[in-house]
């Protein structure tokens, strides 16, 4: 059996996966590896499969043909060590913050003063220990991400798989989260699989950019980001990214056009 820790195969192996839904092919012969500690975006136009095929990753979906393993075991077995991320941050109105990270450590019946200890460190770590026992209502937008990512964090995960998580915040509260996503990244040195719509996210979040074409989903080109790390407000300012922002934006204006 392979350990769930091994470092000698990659965290994530998708191997010409088809998914189908009621006859209709919504991904096509689907390969894709991710490495430990990479930061993958799967940019593309509406109805490509970037969801879905977060979803086959993540176990919630199971693919028609092909394979895919998560560092070598099969996606549900693999739960363990993966999180996820959705748009919408769907936190439980009447618990507070601290009540909301700690859920899924309750639901796994996890000793009380472990609930406690993990959530006020994933609190810390995300810079809400201020409105633990705030509610959600009273929160921002960016506040109610920033738990749910709490939430999906406290678990400990090796790997997170976000499915538009900003897409819902204005340019500036997305702007700031997309840096403290990466201060995070840095520190807990994720594996991470993530899907936006944007370039200009995509370009400053990722080490890698896959790009898919829809009718039926395909992967039709890689783009390797090249940019320093850390990156910063200053980075978004440089003609280096400016560059892969035009390069990324051809890329894609070709698939959606052809």
């Amino acid at each position: 059996m392979v350990s769930a820790r091994d470092p000698a195969i990659p965290e994530i192996s998708v191997r010409s996966v088809t998914k189908r839904f009621r006859g209709a092919v919504a991904l096509h012969d689907i390969s894709l590896t991710v490495e430990r500690g990479e930061f993958v975006t799967l940019l593309g136009p509406s109805g490509c499969g970037k969801s879905t095929l977060l979803k086959l990753v993540s176990g919630l979906s199971p693919a028609s043909d092909g394979c895919i393993e998560v560092n070598g075991m099969t996606p549900e077995n693999a739960r363990e060590i993966m999180s996820f991320i959705f748009q919408d941050p769907t936190l439980l109105p009447w618990r507070t913050v601290a009540e909301n990270v700690g859920l899924g450590l309750e639901l796994e019946h996890a000793a009380r003063d472990l609930r406690k200890e993990r959530v006020v460190e994933m609190l810390q770590l995300v810079r809400l220990d201020h409105v633990a026992r705030r509610y959600p209502r009273e929160l921002s937008g960016g506040m109610k991400m920033r738990v749910s990512i709490a939430r999906a964090l406290v678990s400990r995960p090796r790997i997170l798989l976000m499915d538009e998580p900003f897409a819902a915040l204005d340019e500036m509260a997305r702007d700031r989260l997309n840096e403290e996503l990466l201060r995070l990244y840095a520190e807990q040195k994720w594996t991470v699989l993530f899907v936006t719509h944007s370039l200009a996210e995509a370009v400053f979040l990722s080490s890698r950019i896959v790009i898919l074409a829809a009718h039926p989903g395909r992967i039709t080109h890689e783009l390797r980001v090249d940019l320093p790390w850390p990156r910063t407000a200053e980075t978004r300012e440089s003609s280096e990214f400016e560059e892969i922002v035009t390069q990324a934006s051809r890329l894609l204006r070709g698939v959606v056009m052809a």
